[in-house]
Parts: structure tokens; C-alpha cells; sequence
């Protein structure tokens, strides 16, 4: 299987096992921007892509492999922080090099908004 399949496997994966809601205990606590944050669940994200409002979650993972290479650990489709974004991806990488990041895509742009 392509390194690219995999990777697209591994992260719709990971965005099936998610959670719906991230609670405060999930995050480090000097990330207070991801403190709360509402993720939609599985019947939610699809009818969000379906619709055409979102960009797909493949889309989201070229935008943050422009920023960090590595391996997606976990993603999800949540309501943003702020009045700025209204949905956007959380993706956890693992990199090569062993350290953990969390960056966001804006869902509906496809573009970089934060993280590492």
C-alpha cells in the first residue's frame, strides 16, 4: 500500500476512534486555547463533508505536513476556540523525531491556524 494511503487510512482511523468532546484533563495546561473544545461525532463530521462545508480531512493533513512531517496519531472535526473558525481540525502528529505536536486546519479554508 502507498505511504500516502496508509497515512489517509491511519487518520480516518483515528477521526472514527475519536471522542466527541475533549475535556480539559486531555490537554497540557498551557494550551489553554484547546481547554474546551466540542468535537463533532462520526453522523456530524460526515454530513459536514457531505455537504461540501468542509474541507475533506485529507485535505487537512497536506496543510499540516507543509508545517511537521511524522505520523498522524490522532484527528478530529471540532468547533473552533474562538469567533475566528468555525470548524476546525485537530490533528495530533508523532515526528521522527520522537516529539508530539497538535496542529490546527481551518476545516473550511484547508489552511494552518496554529500549532507546535
Amino acid at each position: 500500500m502507498p505511504r500516502l494511503a496508509r497515512f489517509v487510512l491511519a487518520a480516518l482511523t483515528a477521526v472514527a476512534a475519536a471522542p466527541a468532546v475533549a475535556d480539559e484533563a486531555s490537554h497540557p495546561p498551557h494550551e489553554p486555547s484547546f481547554a474546551v473544545r466540542v468535537c463533532l461525532n462520526q453522523k456530524e463530521r460526515r454530513a459536514e463533508i457531505e455537504a461540501g462545508r468542509v474541507v475533506t480531512l485529507a485535505t487537512a493533513l497536506h496543510a499540516a505536513k507543509s508545517r511537521m512531517s511524522g505520523t498522524l496519531v490522532r484527528a478530529r472535526l471540532c468547533r473552533g476556540h474562538d469567533e475566528g473558525h468555525g470548524l476546525v481540525y485537530v490533528l495530533t502528529v508523532l515526528a521522527h523525531d520522537g516529539k508530539v505536536a497538535r496542529l490546527t486546519v481551518d476545516a473550511v479554508k484547508g489552511t494552518l491556524v496554529g500549532g507546535i
